[in-house]
């Protein structure tokens, strides 16, 4: 598909050159920091080096010290309490952190008194369910800690209140007009949440309740510290910004995952075939380092896969094993439900592209809405996300749910608020939540053709320019092919973790040639070394992934220029500096 190349506003050559020697850092670098918002030596002192005590104090979050005060109470007097969380990585995760601190406080006495509940995403849906106040009722529970879901379930707390069950809610997701009547609401998006960072994590907003309690009980700092590795696979799963506080997280969340895993994560890094030693050393073939991108791609997904095609309590179960067999054998078993997530994923994928182009006048769309009663239910988020990548158009992809209504799930391009366009559609709706790109509805059958033509009709009047239907590259600088030296990527490598808000750089170098050596590998990919035709450099290695369609352009003779990440590939335990080829457009 053609992409257009947006390179973003570059701060002055005097402020580069000042900041570069201030920082005594490569300009290119210099500038990449300031593009970024880094303009003074403390900011980039801080970026580089995060700094476990700039953490905000959790007590700054609205309602902090009634939760605190509500769980103490219930800890104190041995009051059951029920740990609910969404069934997708950042639920199963908050619940993991937060069962797994309440049993090392509260003892062996534990199963006595907290239990952990994820919702059955294809009998119950997502979020509070009233199975789920239910069981609290029946099982004698008197305090539920929601976590990543809660902020609009306003009658499910009402009926959790109708029992004598109090509600803690720990969410990140938009509010509505009212908040529910929960003794505590902590979540940094609602208005009158003074919190200072509002990117958190559902995990991460469970992270601070317990960073709370150990603060007001003047308990061991480890207790939070030793679970920033489940913050860290939360934050790169639910694909929030790695900026502020979420940085510090994520990078202290990664050296636990590196250094000290817990058996449950160790068991699916290997499951997912990346080969890592630990620790690692530096006499190891095996030195691998597990990255942002590795829990997106690799941990992430396998972890989903369970409350997709299972239930998410085996998740749960997997992140607070502390048994290496058992968590190899949880860890086989939910690798065998990701193997059945792809091919479903496959096969659904295929159907909805070859449902959309059977339509004759799916080139004037402008949207897509897509149902297929056979759909799974766990796949349609995924389904939906690689209609985007195929078409680049608001799509969303529904099936039949248990209920009898047609549940679906959005995704969007970068320049339409998908959450909008639904609640446009709102009358014809019976549930729905989300945010500018991702979103869940439900409907009944009957209004299906109508939300169709409204949606449509809805997007049409948003999106007037067709370009924006061209999906964009947003490039952060040229760069010289000279000036990618072992010490340039020593220090670009200090910018990780990347993310949102801090991706890892574009860079645009033009007139380039390839060596001759150039070849197709894997199928669909292109091997191939670039260098100036008529500059004293050294070629460099690039890989470009899924572009066998650029080949030709590559072996032309022409000049062609080429956007790519500079990134360190090892292969027999010989590491080099690879491009990582992002596109090619013939030179002008």
């Amino acid at each position: 598909m053609e992409k257009r190349w947006i390179l973003t506003t570059t701060p002055s050559e005097d402020e580069v050159e000042n900041f570069s020697q201030l920082l005594s850092i490569e300009k290119p670098l210099a500038g990449l920091l300031m593009k970024r918002g880094i303009k003074t030596v403390e900011d980039a002192q801080l970026f580089f080096n995060p700094d476990i005590s700039k953490l905000h104090d959790p007590f700054l979050m609205k309602d902090m010290d009634k939760a605190v005060e509500r769980l103490s109470k219930a800890v104190i007097d041995n009051e059951k309490i029920l740990i609910y969380g969404d069934y997708d990585v950042d639920g199963t995760s908050a619940v993991a952190l937060v069962y797994s601190f309440l049993k090392e406080i509260i003892g062996s006495e534990y199963k006595n008194y907290i239990e952990y509940y994820i919702p059955d995403r294809y009998l119950e849906g997502y979020g509070i369910s009233d199975q789920g106040i239910e069981y609290c009722h029946a099982n004698d529970f008197t305090l539920l800690i929601s976590l990543d879901c809660g902020i609009k379930a306003n009658d499910k707390v009402d009926f959790a209140n109708s029992y004598g069950i109090d509600v803690i809610i720990c969410d990140h997701h938009l509010a509505g007009d009212e908040l529910p009547k929960a003794v505590a609401v902590l979540d940094p998006k609602c208005e009158e949440c003074p919190y200072p960072y509002k990117e958190l994590s559902g995990c991460g907003v469970g992270f601070k309740l317990i960073q709370g309690y150990c603060k007001y009980f003047n308990l061991p700092d480890q207790l939070w510290l030793s679970r920033l590795d489940l913050v860290a696979i939360s934050i790169a799963s639910d694909i929030v910004a790695i900026t502020g506080e979420n940085r510090i997280l994520a990078y202290f969340g990664l050296i636990i995952i590196n250094r000290f895993p817990r058996v449950g994560i160790k068991s699916i890094i290997e499951q997912s075939g990346i080969k890592v030693h630990y620790p690692p050393t530096e006499n190891t073939i095996f030195n691998r380092i597990i990255s942002i991108s590795d829990l997106v791609f690799n941990v992430g997904p396998r972890i989903n896969a369970a409350g997709r095609i299972n239930t998410g309590r085996e998740s749960v179960k997997l992140l607070i094993c502390d048994d290496e067999d058992k968590s190899m054998d949880i860890g086989k078993n939910i690798n065998t439900h990701n193997d059945k997530r792809r091919e479903l994923d496959k096969i659904a994928t295929s159907e909805a592209i070859n449902e959309f182009l059977s339509n004759v006048d799916y080139s004037e769309k402008k949207s897509i809405v897509l149902y297929n009663p056979d759909w799974n239910k766990g796949i349609i988020g995924i389904v939906a996300s690689r209609l985007v990548e195929e078409f680049y158009r608001p799509t969303i992809i529904l099936t039949k749910s248990t209920d009898g209504l047609i549940t679906g799930s959005a995704r969007s391009i970068k320049e339409f608020n998908i959450y909008n366009g639904i609640n446009h559609c709102a009358d014809l709706l019976e549930h729905f939540g989300g945010h500018n790109y991702a979103a869940g509805l439900s409907l009944k059958e009957e209004n299906l053709k109508a939300f169709s033509e409204k949606f449509e009709k809805f997007v049409e009047e948003e999106i007037q320019d067709d370009h924006a239907f061209v999906p964009e590259i947003e490039v952060d600088m040229e760069l010289d092919l000279t000036d990618i030296t072992p010490k340039f990527v020593g220090n670009l490598k200090k910018f990780a973790p990347f993310g949102p808000g801090n991706m890892s750089p574009v860079f645009l170098s033009r007139h380039l040639v390839e060596e001759g050596n150039a070849r197709i590998v894997g199928e669909k990919h292109i091997k191939l070394r670039v260098l100036y035709r008529n500059k004293n450099c050294h070629s460099i290695d690039a890989i470009a992934f899924n572009q066998k369609e650029n080949f030709d352009k590559v072996i032309s003779g022409d000049d062609f220029d080429m956007l790519y990440h500079v990134e360190e590939n090892t292969w027999n335990n010989v590491t080099s500096i690879q491009l990582n080829v992002k596109d090619i457009k013939s030179s002008n």
